[in-house]
């Protein structure tokens, strides 16, 4: 069975990257077209541009993810595969007709076609064989890695359901296809936050702060506040959607009113723990 690494970004996932090494490893960004988020080096907008295959203006994650892969790549001496799905715009638009549905914690529609999609795809076409996947949970990230492995199969496979072809109607034929054996190696190892810590602390790849989307709707209000004052035009990008939709990505608050209070709290990054249980948003 080939073997898979997924890279988030974050240091947890190319610690796993740098330590356990896979056949493939892949990466999928969170792209948008809006200018106003453009990416600033021209250089580098090509260099992404060449990697996922399409033209790259920006992303809603922190730029320095532009340099963690490229930096990791070097350091671990094996290449990374990047990929990209649809836009953050494309997606919202695919939610439904109206293109006004945001995605939340309840539907996680942007997981899907910006993480999730790409990776299958690449998959499909390069692979088309089970795989087993190392995911990058923690030792006390086991809860997660426990409901993921519930959702396998009796083969111990994850099923993605996908479009495989056409109906004699024209309406598209779905099928569950069997792709990967989830593996979590730093819960099998007893690896924590402090080990991936002291590794990164000398070596040479830079990390954001905090990785995955600047507005990600699982980060709490006052998570989110300190976000939009280190990433005020990205943040933007997110009241903007919301404002455009007439509906908010947190049930309980807009962006505005986030970006708008008064958090005294000083919150450290390390603070959230992060929901999504997909393995491909992890830190």
């Amino acid at each position: 069975m080939k073997t898979m690494t997924s890279i988030s970004g974050g240091k947890t996932s190319a610690y796993l990257a740098a330590n356990y090494p896979t056949d493939y490893n892949i990466f999928a960004l969170v792209t948008t077209s809006d200018t106003t988020c453009i990416y600033p080096d021209k250089k580098l907008r090509q260099v992404v541009s060449d990697k996922i295959g399409k033209e790259f203006i920006g992303t809603l994650e922190d730029d320095v993810i532009i340099h963690t892969i490229l930096d990791l790549e070097q350091f671990i001496g094996r290449k990374i595969d990047w990929v990209a799905g649809d836009t953050f715009e494309s997606a919202i638009k695919k939610s439904n007709k109206k293109g006004d549905y945001l995605p939340n914690v309840m539907k996680r529609y942007c997981t899907t076609q910006m993480k999730i999609d790409p990776i299958f795809n690449f998959w499909r076409d390069n692979i088309n064989e089970p795989i087993l996947m190392n995911i990058g949970y923690r030792f006390t990230e086991k809860n997660r890695a426990d409901r993921m492995l519930d959702k396998v199969n009796e083969n111990g496979l994850s099923e993605y359901k996908t479009i495989i072809g056409k109906h004699p109607s024209g309406l598209n034929k779905w099928a569950e296809i069997e792709w990967r054996k989830p593996n979590f190696p730093l819960v099998e190892d007893f690896i924590e936050r402090q080990d991936i810590e002291k590794f990164w602390r000398d070596k040479p790849v830079r990390f954001a702060e905090l990785n995955n989307c600047i507005g990600c709707f699982h980060r709490s209000a006052s998570l989110l506040n300190k976000m939009s004052k280190m990433h005020e035009s990205k943040f933007d990008w997110f009241i903007k959607q919301e404002k455009k939709t007439g509906n908010f990505f947190k049930k309980e608050i807009s962006y505005q009113k986030i970006k708008d209070s008064n958090f005294t709290l000083n919150i450290p990054f390390d603070y959230d723990s992060e929901g999504c249980e997909s393995g491909f948003c992890g830190i």
